[in-house]
C-alpha cells in the first residue's frame, strides 16, 4: 500500500518537476550549441568582423560624398548597420552547425531519447542569439570610437537593440529550413551568405531611398528590412518609432511562423 502510494507520489512528483518538455529540452539543447561555441570561440568572427568591416568602409568612403562629413553619416549608418549585424549573425552559422550535426549522427542519437523533435531546432537557434548579442556589444563600442552618440536614450536604444535581435532571429529560420531540406554546408553557406545583400542594400541603410533608381526606390519600400531600419533610426536618433516597430515585429513573426513552421515539419519528414 505504501509502495503504490510512494510510487504515485514519485510520478507526482516527475509531473510538476518537469513541465513545458518543449521550453525545458531546447534550453538544454541551446546549453549544448553554447558548449561547443566556447570550445571553438573562432565561429564568432564572423559576426563580429564583417559589421565592423562595413561600419568603418562605409563611414570612411562614403561619408563625406553623402552626408558632408563622416560624423553625420556615421550617426544616419549606424542603425542600419545595427540590423545588417543581426542578420549576419544569424544566418550562416545556424544552418551549418544543424548540418553538421545531422551528419555526425548527432540529431539521430537525440531522436531515440524523450526529446521533442522541434526541440533540436530550437536549441541550435536559441543558442546563436548568444552570437547577436556579442556582435551588437561589439558594434555599439567600435561606434562609439568612432564617434556614434545614440540621440534618444537608454530605454529606446535597448529597445532598438532587442528590436533587431528578434528580426534577425525570426529571419534566421529560413536558413534552419534550407539545412533542413538540403543538408549540405555548401548551399547553406550560399544562401546565407548572399540572402542579406537584396534585404539590408536594398534600402536605405547607406543612402537615403529618394536617390535611388524608381525600380530599386519600389523594392526598399516594400523591404522589410527597411522597416527595421526605420524602427532602429527612430528609437536610435528619434523620428517615428509605431508604424516602423509594428511593420517589424508584424514582419518578424510571419518569418517565424512561416519558415520556422515550415523547417520543424521539414523536419519531422525526416525521421
Amino acid at each position: 500500500m505504501s509502495s503504490a502510494s510512494g510510487g504515485d507520489g514519485d510520478r507526482a512528483t516527475a509531473g510538476t518537476a518537469r513541465p513545458w518538455p518543449l521550453v525545458r529540452h531546447s534550453l538544454a539543447l541551446a546549453g549544448r550549441s553554447l558548449t561547443k561555441t566556447r570550445r571553438n570561440p573562432g565561429v564568432l568572427l564572423d559576426a563580429l568582423i564583417l559589421p565592423v568591416i562595413f561600419l568603418v568602409l562605409f563611414v570612411y568612403l562614403f561619408g563625406g560624398a553623402v552626408a558632408g562629413s563622416t560624423r553625420e553619416y556615421l550617426q544616419y549608418l549606424f542603425p542600419g548597420i545595427l540590423v545588417l549585424t543581426t542578420v549576419l549573425a544569424g544566418q550562416v552559422s545556424t544552418g551549418l552547425s544543424i548540418v553538421t550535426d545531422m551528419k555526425k549522427g548527432v540529431f539521430d542519437r537525440f531522436r531515440s531519447m524523450p526529446v521533442p523533435r522541434a526541440a533540436l531546432l530550437v536549441g541550435s537557434v536559441l543558442a546563436d542569439a548568444i552570437r547577436y548579442v556579442i556582435a551588437v556589444v561589439v558594434l555599439f563600442g567600435v561606434g562609439y570610437l568612432l564617434g556614434f552618440r545614440v540621440e534618444t536614450d537608454l530605454a529606446s536604444a535597448l529597445a532598438a537593440t532587442a528590436l533587431a535581435i528578434g528580426f534577425g532571429f525570426s529571419l534566421s529560420w529560413l536558413t534552419v529550413l534550407v539545412a533542413v531540406l538540403l543538408r549540405d554546408e555548401t548551399m547553406v553557406s550560399t544562401v546565407g551568405f548572399l540572402l542579406p545583400f537584396p534585404l539590408v542594400f536594398g534600402t536605405g541603410m547607406a543612402a537615403p531611398a529618394e536617390t535611388m533608381p524608381g525600380w530599386l526606390r519600389a523594392w526598399a519600400d516594400v523591404n522589410p528590412v527597411s522597416h527595421a531600419i526605420e524602427a532602429s533610426q527612430g528609437l536610435l536618433l528619434g523620428g517615428p518609432v509605431a508604424g516602423p516597430v509594428g511593420m517589424t515585429l508584424l514582419w518578424g513573426g510571419v518569418f517565424l511562423a512561416v519558415f520556422g513552421t515550415a523547417a520543424i515539419t521539414a523536419y519531422r519528414r525526416l525521421i
